[in-house]
């Protein structure tokens, strides 16, 4: 048995203001300070997600932000992308699912501050990284100072600020403005970007800027972003497992990552990071990988535990600020807009595609990613006003981040890929914190592989201190009669215990609540098993209130909650009044639940032989031309029922190849590189309706192909090429809302 010390020093950073909030964009109740955010005075984490608004349907809107705020997301980032806007110069395009200010406005409704990232120059895989090809083309210095580019830059700028100029008041949803993106040693360029942008009726409380690399940033006009993903893109298919991927997995006081975006880094990386996190500005964070996008050459594809595990890590390191990208997929607007070795970029990105395998996929659907991040998402809501103000300290493995007294014990027991974590030896957490030590659990115990553990110390909830608890705090739920209701979420492999006045007590998940009691005061503690934990939902506003359901739940911050799911859907709340979960009427909408097979016509194999490869560029596999699709993948028609026109219908793909492509009367409307996942087309969305043709091409991989596969999908290939129709699935979900 191992006891491991953790030594908590008291905690004397002073408190500083950054000057980035000023008088001239101050927003009244807001205040940056080297620690927080705070918001009319109390301490607060944000978390932003990344959605890309000209990605999405204009009709999906409002859905995707509403999954989005029952995430527990609480700030909508994107970017807007001038490639989309205004492909010909002097013809902008701010119309349909291209209307920012609209994009915007219902971010507000649906209660979400937004984060406008302007660019000029955004990557986001877009072709020429967001940049129209007349701006791309055009005699300048792009990036710099020069004044020719900077016409441009105000052009745009303009642009933008006429279509959402008016939304950037003091009593506005726009919460901050990112310039540009990853752009390293030209400090004064990104100020004058600033000047550029307020000069276009552009104003934010917060600006801020992409830090990783070592950037150069102009401090204190931007406010430091960090990022962190788990594995990437940007490296080449035989790189393995970047020690800069690996080291997201474990807690650090490091926040640079110079790995991010190397491949179409042209200045050298710095040094050393822009400034220490906590010194001037708090450590904060843009883009923690939401999952990662598929390229051709590179097909990563994060477990809901590789995701989470980041974002935990993050939290026990000190995070002032949860930023994930991305957080909801899409679809580009238009075939050939996204990075390609044909534009001079290093990866090849589908024509269409950008699911990103994020929470929210590209078809709307949920990935369990969703319910792993939302639980994280649920505690900072709870205690983020606490979390807020602790500093944090920490080994590789476990960290505390709290004050002398009271805290919280981050663990993060994950790995993947190369070198996966056995269980740990028996082991217990000995804290020496000036108020004296505490050590956990009663007894030693063996932390089981994936286990991502928040456990409180020293935390009073409801007037009751608690010594300690080996569950994970989700949330405090307020009640009727003044006792409130501490939920918790047990860990597979760990039982649960709690300790009060120095006595240790057992904890039983998915059961009734244990009162607890001490000096007068009382308290309800709810321990959720594994199985409720996934299904658990928190909703923040008009009142914080907990549901069950393995369906998909979703709400703005005054609207109903809206529920979608198939035949068996049902929806528990729990009952602070009556101590226990109790079943909600659900009010139905539209047609029926229903899943069908998909009729199949093969109207041509593979044309053959498979070649190798399609080429290199930079040393870096290409994709397949459109030309090669057209004259060598296989072809199926499909034929679907009549049902399947309407809307919430989605075909699920399953199939082992190359390249595949879903065509609608001709068009190709979805795209795919495999990587033994499951393929999901929103119909609707896709334009199906009676009578169109739909069909399926796929192109087989061959067995010589040195692309980079994730291990489930690796173990399909042998010394033959590989082509597999594996399933075809139709399924239409149905809607209801909590009566």
């Amino acid at each position: 048995m191992t006891t491991h010390d953790l030594t908590v020093a008291e905690f004397s950073e002073p408190l500083r203001r950054p000057a980035m909030v000023n008088q001239e964009d101050a927003r009244p109740g807001l205040a940056l300070t080297n620690r927080s955010l705070a918001i009319e005075g109390v301490p607060t984490i944000p978390i932003s997600g990344e959605i890309h608004y000209s990605r999405v349907p204009r009709a999906r809107w409002r859905e995707r932000l509403e999954l989005m705020a029952a995430g527990g997301i609480t700030v909508v980032a994107t970017y807007v992308i001038w490639l989309h806007h205004v492909p010909t110069r002097g013809e902008p395009d701010f119309t349909g699912n291209l209307d920012l200010g609209a994009f915007v406005d219902l971010c507000a409704e649906v209660g979400l501050d937004v984060v406008l990232r302007i660019g000029p120059w955004c990557h986001g895989e877009a072709r020429n990284g967001g940049f129209p090809d007349w701006v791309q083309q055009a005699d300048v210095e792009h990036r710099t100072d020069d004044p020719a580019y900077l016409a441009l830059a105000a052009e745009w700028y303009a642009q933008i600020g006429s279509a959402v100029a008016d939304r950037c008041g003091p009593s506005g949803p726009i919460l901050g403005i990112q310039l540009d993106n990853e752009l390293y040693d030209q400090p004064g360029h990104l100020a004058t970007l600033k000047r550029l942008a307020r000069d276009a009726g552009l104003h934010a409380p917060i600006w801020t800027a992409t830090a990783w690399g070592g950037a150069q940033l102009p401090l204190p006009e931007v406010m430091p972003l960090f990022g962190g993903y788990g594995d990437g893109f940007w490296v080449d298919s035989d790189a393995g497992w970047d020690p800069t991927f690996r080291s997201h997995y474990s807690f650090t006081d490091i926040w640079d990552d110079p790995g991010i975006g190397a491949d179409v880094r042209t200045a050298p990386p710095g040094s050393a990071a822009v400034t220490e996190p906590g010194t001037w500005v708090p450590p904060a964070t843009c883009e923690l990988g939401g999952g990662m996008a598929t390229t051709y050459h590179r097909r990563n594809l994060p477990t809901a535990l590789d995701v989470a595990a980041v974002a935990h890590t993050k939290i026990g390191n000190g995070s002032a600020w949860q930023g994930y990208y991305m957080y909801a997929g899409g679809t580009n607007p238009r075939p050939n807009l996204q990075e390609s070795h044909a534009t001079g970029y290093p990866n090849d990105l589908p024509g269409l595609s950008y699911d990103f395998h994020a929470p929210i996929g590209e078809a709307g659907l949920l990935a369990p990613s969703h319910a792993e991040l939302r639980r994280q998402h649920a505690f900072l809501a709870a205690f983020g006003d606490l979390l807020a103000t602790w500093p944090s300290t920490t080994t590789p493995r476990w960290a505390y981040r709290g004050d002398g007294d009271h805290g919280v014990l981050f663990i993060a027991w994950h790995q993947p890929h190369y070198d996966p974590l056995p269980p740990s030896e028996p082991l217990r957490f000995r804290l020496r914190r000036p108020s004296g030590s505490v050590t956990l659990p009663s007894a030693a115990v063996s932390i089981p592989p994936g286990t991502l553990a928040r456990w409180p110390v020293g935390l009073q909830v409801g007037g009751v201190r608690i010594d300690w608890a080996t569950a994970s705090l989700l949330t405090v739920l307020d009640a009727p009669d003044g006792v409130p209701t501490l939920v918790l979420s047990a860990h597979p492999g760990l039982a649960p215990e709690i300790a009060v006045d120095g006595v240790a007590h057992p904890l039983e998940p998915g059961l009734a609540p244990a009162r607890l009691t001490q000096a007068g005061a009382e308290l309800d503690v709810l321990v959720l098993d594994a199985e409720q934990s996934e299904q658990a939902w928190v909703r923040e506003t008009p009142e914080r209130t907990l549901y069950l359901s393995p369906a998909t739940l979703r709400w703005s911050a005054t609207g109903p909650v809206r529920v979608t799911g198939g035949a068996s859907t049902a929806v528990e709340r729990y009952d602070t009044a009556r101590r226990a979960f109790i079943g909600v009427p659900l009010e139905q909408h539209g047609a029926e639940p229903r899943e069908g097979e998909v009729g199949l016509e093969l109207v041509r194999d593979a044309v053959g032989p498979v070649p190798t490869g399609y080429g290199q560029f930079r040393n870096r596999e290409s994709a397949p031309t459109p030309d090669r699709v057209e004259s060598h993948a296989a072809i199926w028609r499909l034929a679907l029922p009549d049902w399947a026109a309407g809307d919430r219908t989605y075909l699920r793909i399953d199939w082992a190849g190359d390249l595949g492509e879903l065509r609608v009367n001709g068009r190709a409307v979805s795209d795919r590189f495999w990587d033994g996942s499951s393929w999901w087309v929103n119909l609707a969305d896709s334009g199906v309706v009676d009578g169109a043709e739909i069909t399926l091409h796929l192109l087989p991989l061959s067995s010589r192909s040195t692309i980079h596969l994730p291990p489930q999908a690796q173990a399909r290939r042998d010394d033959r090429d590989l082509l597999a129709l594996d399933a075809l699935t139709l399924v239409r979900f149905g809607e209801w809302t909590l009566a």
